[in-house]
């Protein structure tokens, strides 16, 4: 079986089949979102200490944090370079 790996930056990667959205925290929603998740324990921050440029969902309805801009993540998602293990 083979999954393939989406790179969120600074070596973190996601299976690309579990995300469910990939958004820009700026917005009041957004922020909500992540404050709903880090009061749940749902939150995964791997933006290694940096701004966070990117909210990644996924469909266990884990939030996890981002430092690459969401057009990045988005262009890597639809990408043939994502790694296959």
């Amino acid at each position: 079986m083979s999954l393939k790996l989406l790179n969120i930056g600074f070596g973190n990667v996601v299976v690309s089949s579990r995300v469910i959205a990939i958004v820009s925290p700026n917005s009041a929603p957004m922020k909500r979102l992540k404050d709903e998740a880090k009061k749940d324990k749902r939150l995964i921050d791997s933006s290694q200490g940096r701004k966070t440029r990117s909210i990644i969902v996924t469909d266990s309805n884990h939030v996890i944090l981002s430092a690459v801009q969401a057009e990045t993540v988005a262009q890597r998602f639809d990408s043939d370079d994502s790694k296959t293990t």
